[in-house]
């Protein structure tokens, strides 16, 4: 084992307190630009619902013409941009005190009115659908006022097969209110109600295994024991209750197939794609292609065995450290490094993101009853709201830079779409935030030529390929086969659902690692699973586009990169105004291609030979 001691101290740490009072206002959320009371809120959703019968009232009017369209249409943003401000002022508030049963009971409201406003707004699609499109196309070229719609428009047209009609389309609204409730039991089971035990290491910390304390004990405990006892602690959690989160996770894959099915659709998975255009080759590309190139992976875990010294290996030693580092990463410091990264992306992209930081946009550190992990909400004509659990480790630091790429997209989406086009998909979501990884990888590469210090930022590098492309393909391949469940009429339980993970892990790495049992359960501890079905193949797609766009951006002539990086930020500009496959073979990546995803496992092949021989040098220097 290498020791890597810190050169300089750290500037700060993060709060002793998980007392959300105790912590300083400056890291935590200003909710005032959205509404400076409760008092405003409830009168914009006074008038949210007043909304419900004009909306409705517009019923039979498209046949009208253009004008007609234009109005619903218009009507429709109005809608939408208050619907934004509504949803997120209790949803935010939520977030960080998911014990507040008075917000959340808020919170139901909204969604009770959404679902009034999503039947009172049924009939559109259909009614529009009974006009022929080349009617609608000349309106639109006739009409200014259409043109912000056109591609939602002929979004509906491309998707006419799966559109009910008015009154199958009525019904399917009535089950909004229903179809949000199992993700919701989930987070209140997993949060809200979740008592994960204290333990004590050898060390004679006591932690509590949380999920960020359960993370940081496994990024900074030295013995392998007192990797085991958090690992068994928060996992044991779950399986207590694995009837439950099954129940849970078969009403969401009942859901799933029944949303599909009454849409005509032959899968679950060509439903999930269908929103994007995704062919259903580029999901089945993406997993056939990384179940190949699992040489890699499994290399990988053999070299960080070796280096641990450990006779055995357990996916609970992943998150260690191959070189000890006894730094810390205080927030401030690092909030200047990572502006200082995307200068690349040129002054206006770091000049608006300055701003951005300036504000109290961020909720920074963890704290009791807040929600775990880390995320970036947009509000249409406020900003972007970042929610973060920092514990002072460089990992946080990179989920810093992730979650404000991810707010910049939203800044330049908003700055430059009209509200109706505003609104990028979760297709494209992950190249902004990825790019900002890389792009803080290489600043912090760039900062030294300690060996050891380069050797921990290579191995950061090689473990957000783990991460984020080969465990969420994993992931990917877990959901497409767990809903195939139901699809074929086959019982989903504890045990199959625990059986499909566990063969999952054999398939990816092999004998590299010891397959712990309860392991089975990682499918119950995954948020993404139960909030949004079929959302973790976009990480590895992402990161594969994040890649190529990437290079392009930094190698060849100054004039290719720029453009390059014109090609780039245009991507991040233009929300959601084309599908998303178009959107980035405009900015030069082709996902159709086996050799943009295979380019990913190539280079975490080369990463570990270099990892391998920067450990040789660092070894005969000691």
């Amino acid at each position: 084992m290498i020791t890597l001691t810190a050169m300089s101290p750290s500037l700060g740490a993060k709060p002793e307190t998980r007392n959300r009072a105790e912590i300083p206002e400056a890291y935590k959320w200003d909710f005032a630009p959205i509404y400076a009371s409760w008092d405003e809120w409830e009168a914009d959703l006074k008038v949210l619902e007043g909304y419900i019968d004009t909306y409705a009232a517009l019923k039979g009017t498209l046949k009208d013409g253009a004008e007609a369209l234009a109005k619903v249409n218009e009507l429709g943003d109005e809608i939408g941009r208050l619907q934004y401000k509504v949803y997120r002022y209790p949803q935010l508030q939520r977030d960080v005190d998911l014990r507040n049963t008075d917000i959340s009971g808020r919170f139901q409201r909204v969604m009770a009115i959404f679902a009034k406003l999503g039947t009172a707004s049924s009939w559109l699609t259909p009614e529009l659908l009974t006009i022929p499109e080349a009617t609608v196309m000349e309106w639109m070229n006739a009409e200014p006022r259409l043109e912000p719609y056109r591609f939602p428009i002929t979004e509906a047209y491309r998707q006419a097969g799966h559109t009910l009609n008015e009154d199958g389309e009525k019904l399917m609204s009535f089950s909004s209110r229903f179809s949000g409730t199992p993700a919701n039991i989930y987070q209140e089971l997993s949060t809200s109600d979740v008592q994960f035990p204290t333990v004590k290491l050898s060390d004679g910390r006591e932690v509590k295994v949380s999920y960020g304390g359960y993370t940081e004990a496994l990024t900074t405990a030295k013995a392998q024991a007192d990797r085991a006892l958090a690992f068994k602690g928060h996992y044991e959690t779950y399986a207590a209750n694995k009837n439950t989160y099954a129940a849970i996770y078969n009403s969401i894959l009942q859901r799933d197939w029944f949303g599909a099915q009454a849409r005509s659709y032959s899968s679950t998975l060509a439903a999930a794609l269908d929103s994007d255009n995704v062919p259903e080759s580029v999901y089945k590309n993406l997993v056939e292609t990384v179940r190949a190139g699992t040489g890699p992976l499994q290399r990988y875990v053999k070299v960080r065995q070796k280096m641990l010294g450990l006779d055995t290996y357990h996916l609970y030693d992943g998150s260690r450290p191959l070189l000890d580092d006894d730094r810390t990463y205080e927030y401030d410091a690092m909030k200047a490094t990572v502006l200082e990264s995307v200068l690349p992306l040129g002054p206006e992209y770091h000049e608006k993101m300055a701003k951005l930081l300036k504000g109290r946009w961020l909720d920074v550190y963890e704290s009791d009853g807040k929600r775990s992990g880390a995320y970036s909400a947009g509000v249409y004509g406020v900003g972007p709201y970042m929610l973060m659990n920092y514990n002072d480790t460089l990992d946080a630091v990179f989920t810093f830079a992730h979650e404000v790429g991810h707010s910049m997209h939203t800044v330049l989406s908003y700055e430059n779409q009209p509200f109706a086009t505003a609104s990028y998909t979760i297709f494209v979501a992950e190249v902004a935030s990825t790019t900002n990884e890389r792009l803080l990888l290489e600043l912090l590469l760039s900062r030294t030529d300690d060996p050891k210090e380069r050797f921990l930022l290579l191995q950061h590098a090689i473990d957000n390929i783990v991460g984020t492309f080969y465990t969420q393909v994993l992931f990917a391949d877990y959901e497409w086969q767990a809903h195939q469940l139901v699809e074929k009429g086959q019982p989903v339980t504890p045990d199959t659902l625990s059986g499909i993970y566990y063969g999952l892990l054999g398939d990816y790495y092999g004998d590299a690692i010891e397959k712990d049992e309860l392991y089975r359960y990682t499918w119950s501890r995954i948020p993404h699973f139960f909030n949004s079905p079929y959302y973790v193949y976009k990480y590895a797609t992402c990161f594969a586009s994040s890649a190529q766009l990437f290079k392009a951006m930094t190698t060849g002539t100054a004039k290719e990169q720029a453009a390059a990086r014109e090609r780039y930020l245009t991507l991040l500009k233009s929300g959601g105004n084309d599908q998303p496959m178009n959107q980035l073979l405009k900015a030069g990546v082709d996902l159709n291609k086996r050799e943009t995803i295979q380019a990913v496992v190539d280079q975490m092949d080369e990463l570990v030979t270099r990892l391998e021989a920067e450990a040789a040098r660092i070894q005969a220097s000691e």
